[in-house]
């Protein structure tokens, strides 16, 4: 990985997109601790620091980069663009319209994109407000009265352009960087609590509990060689193409493969099921504690009990089974396979092969979202053994390793393409 940085570094285009990107990550990392008028940030930031804010809170924090806790312009980052991105993802499923526009090529994709970008203005709105509703909640605004009405508005306001610019940078780093802007943003929060990760760490071993922290690197070490290793994992199925003449030249007779990654569908469904399940821990948050039956009921969701272990453990197998349908089509593949002379060795075409592809798709998928959803419930349950809690969970450690890796790839990519069009030149 720093071989490939520092051989990119070599070449001016490519210095120059790496600088651009840090340009944008080091605004992006400015506007995530200027404080939103309004905000008393030194209250918010000794609830943050003491562990008093809501579980829901501290989740949200490690994604934005501790945006939350200042209070910030950009205190949600790049959660309302993930989250309408997923859902427009699910959308062109549901909507034969927008399933038409993500097969009409790059102009199906540039419409998909306006329409992604005006639900993350909306649910950059929604998260505003319930965020502004949580500060005033917990008496964390500087105003009272008359002017509290005013405050929202700045609030919600600065909330919302916030996550619009944070959109906007993410689609400059695409356009002029290196890697996928919103993914390098996601990632540049998530690394920024490594500093509190470690200050968190060396307060255990001052208490003594030297063992589990030092049982806590070397897990650290061992979750991300596994990462790696499954993230680049595929299964290839064998490919023949038969020969056939045109004219005086003949063509096909080529053996190839189709790669299947294990891992196919990224993080989304993490992040899909720990949506999901926060919405509890949110209502929670708005909620005073009662003996309602209510209450009970949604206490059940503790990111630290073993009835929310269990129901992300299934929900993310589920959602990994969801996005493996969405992005690949068993029966598309073995029309397209006959139609141009391709057949898997010893599986007749046609309806046979799309069932062979299917079955291998559910025994990958299988293994996919079972590292899944050992990666994510990891933490909580070294919380449980331990006694520690563990700010860097395994979902955020699948995102920086996933980001990384996808950069590297980006710009061996960009140097392989410059040496063949000198080449050509």
């Amino acid at each position: 990985m720093l071989e490939t940085f520092k051989n990119a570094w070599r070449i001016k285009e490519l210095r120059n997109k790496i600088l651009f990107t840090i340009l944008i990550i080091a605004i992006f990392r400015i506007g995530s601790v200027i404080p939103v008028p309004y905000i008393d940030v030194a209250a918010l930031k000794a609830a943050s620091d003491s562990g008093t804010t809501n579980e829901f809170f501290s989740y949200l924090s490690i994604l934005t980069g501790g945006g939350l806790e200042y209070g910030a312009i950009f205190a949600m980052s790049v959660t309302p663009y993930i989250n309408s991105s997923i859902i427009i993802q699910l959308l062109c499923v549901a909507i034969p319209a927008l399933e038409r526009l993500s097969k009409e090529g790059e102009e199906g994709q540039k419409k998909l994109a306006t329409i992604t970008r005006y639900a993350t203005v909306i649910l950059a709105l929604i998260q505003g407000t319930a965020y502004f509703f949580y500060l005033k909640g917990n008496g964390y605004l500087s105003v009272s009265g008359g002017a509290v009405v005013f405050a929202a508005f700045v609030i919600i306001l600065a909330f919302t352009a916030g996550s619009a610019l944070v959109m906007w940078l993410g689609e400059q780093i695409d356009v002029k960087g290196i890697g996928n802007g919103i993914s390098i943003l996601l990632f540049a929060g998530i690394l920024s609590r490594g500093p509190q990760a470690f200050r968190a760490m060396l307060a255990y071993w001052q208490v003594g509990k030297q063992v589990a922290v030092v049982g806590i690197m070397v897990l650290f070490l061992i979750v991300i060689g596994f990462i790696v290793w499954m993230t680049n994992a595929e299964r290839r199925i064998p490919i023949q193409y038969a020969k056939r003449v045109v004219g005086n030249k003949m063509y096909g007779g080529q053996n190839t493969h189709i790669p299947i990654k294990v891992n196919m569908s990224g993080v989304m469904p993490i992040i899909f099921a720990s949506s999901i399940l926060m919405l509890p821990t949110m209502i929670l948050g708005f909620m005073s504690k009662t003996e309602s039956s209510l209450y009970k009921a949604l206490s059940l969701f503790s990111v630290r009990g073993v009835f929310y272990a269990v129901v992300y453990f299934i929900l993310i197998i589920g959602f990994a089974y969801f996005y493996a349908t969405i992005q690949f089509n068993p029966v598309e593949m073995a029309n397209n396979l006959r139609k141009n002379g391709g057949a898997v060795p010893g599986i007749r075409p046609g309806k046979p092969t799309s069932d062979f592809i299917s079955k291998i798709l559910s025994r990958i998928t299988l293994m996919g979202a079972i590292f899944l959803s050992v990666i994510a419930i990891l933490p909580i349950i070294i919380g449980s053994v331990g006694g520690i809690n563990i700010s860097l969970g395994g979902t955020s450690v699948l995102i920086m390793v996933g980001v990384a890796l996808d950069t590297v790839q980006n710009l061996e990519s960009q140097m392989m393409m410059r040496h063949y069009k000198g080449f050509l030149d």
